[in-house]
């Protein structure tokens, strides 16, 4: 039976530009820059959040 399941589980160059387009009709050509600025900044936010903190873990030590 894993053997039936396995194949849906890795998605093929089609399905990935049909998500794509997908997201391009839902979001519009100018809504998608805003929208990968955001995800960057807050991965920006995320590194310097958890250097912050590891820098506070060797500071304790």
């Amino acid at each position: 039976m894993i053997s039936y399941i396995l194949p849906l589980a890795v998605p093929g160059w089609g399905s990935i530009a049909l998500i794509a387009l997908a997201i391009i009709f839902m979001f519009g050509g100018k809504k998608i820059p805003e929208l990968m600025k955001g995800i960057g900044g807050g991965i920006k936010e995320f590194k310097k959040a958890s250097k912050e903190d590891n820098s506070e873990e060797e500071e304790t030590k």
